[in-house]
């Protein structure tokens, strides 16, 4: 099962992608989570530490690795490299793992500047193309928004897209411009998760806006997921309800 977990800033994808992470890891399944946020924080929502988290180096990051798999040069601005870098040995030699669960950082890739960044970007989108392609457990990404990184052929493989939202007009849009972004890439399912849902108001707000096959679930306020976030741990280790929240969540996303 491969599961991508997006939306903007602030509005709890990595709370969602780091509690089902944990959930299926405490079935007994293989899950290797993955970071594709440049806000990364899906080290400390999946339970390891900040010293941890900082030490871990993001793919993108390790130009001696990059420089190896593509054949670039640091004064390779303008030269060829490889397009197709092997990549089928870098989440087991990479990943590090905590509470059952496999994670990977992927890092950003730095655009400004006069160098050329090609061979980053190659090696970042290779890997995440291994990901979903080419591995048998569960994978799920915590992204960016937006979904055109992905590139069309490995946006297609992926099983389902996320999105979170919050009951407002202006992220119900969102949830619309990636649905119809997703359609273009050729992405079969897009479901969404409503987070920060304070009663039967919201509930019934968002129940009038998304259609019910696409709507997963919600996930209602909750101080104690604010708390986790504040001391830099795990919600699923704080929050009962919200592991309750999320576990019936999960139990859609298996059976369709």
């Amino acid at each position: 099962m491969k599961i991508a977990v997006t939306g903007k800033g602030g509005v709890g994808k990595t709370t969602l992608a780091a509690v089902l992470a944990r959930i299926y890891a405490a079935e007994g399944r293989r899950v290797l989570a993955v970071d594709v946020d440049p806000d990364a924080n899906l080290g400390l929502a999946l339970g390891f530490s900040a010293e941890e988290v900082e030490a871990i180096t993001p793919i993108s990051k390790m130009s001696d690795l990059i420089a190896e798999r593509t054949g670039a040069s640091s004064d390779g601005l303008g030269k060829f490299f490889k397009i197709n870098p092997k990549v089928d040995d870098i989440p087991d030699r990479f990943a590090r793992e905590k509470n059952g669960v496999m994670f990977l950082v992927m890092g950003t890739v730095e655009a400004g500047g006069s160098g050329c960044v090609c061979p980053e970007h190659v090696m970042v989108k290779r890997v995440i193309s291994h990901l979903v392609i080419g591995r048998d457990e569960v994978v799920i990404m915590d992204m960016e928004a937006g979904l055109e990184h992905l590139g069309r052929g490995t946006a297609s493989m992926v099983d389902r897209f996320i999105v979170v939202i919050e009951p407002g007009e202006r992220s119900i849009q969102t949830y619309y411009r990636v649905k119809s972004l997703a359609a273009d890439l050729g992405v079969k399912q897009v479901s969404v998760v409503a987070n920060k849902v304070r009663g039967a108001e919201d509930e019934n707000f968002l129940r009038g806006r998304i259609p019910p096959e696409d709507l997963l679930g919600f996930i209602a306020y909750n101080d104690e997921i604010s708390d986790a976030d504040r001391q830099g741990v795990s919600p699923y280790d704080t929050s009962e309800r919200a592991r309750d929240e999320i576990m019936k969540i999960k139990l859609r996303i298996d059976a369709a």
